[in-house]
């Protein structure tokens, strides 16, 4: 785990809820891993989110594996 990969994941009161995001966006960590698991590849999410970089998908899993319990 990276923890420079993990400054990509950001929290801004009146962005999303407050919800983590990636780089500050308007696209949730949690909007990300849904498409992980519904099957969409990282090229797919990539070519559908070209404000999207690779770091910024592997940051939010390892986001999420920090958070879990």
């Amino acid at each position: 785990m990276n923890p420079e990969r993990l400054r990509r994941i950001t929290v801004e009161a009146g962005k999303c809820g407050g919800r983590p995001c990636i780089r500050g966006q308007r696209i949730r960590v949690t909007d990300v891993l849904e498409l992980i698991a519904g099957g969409a590849s990282f090229e797919k999410i990539l070519s559908d989110y070209p404000s999207l970089e690779r770091e910024d998908i592997v940051a939010a899993v390892d986001y999420t594996v920090l958070q879990a319990p």
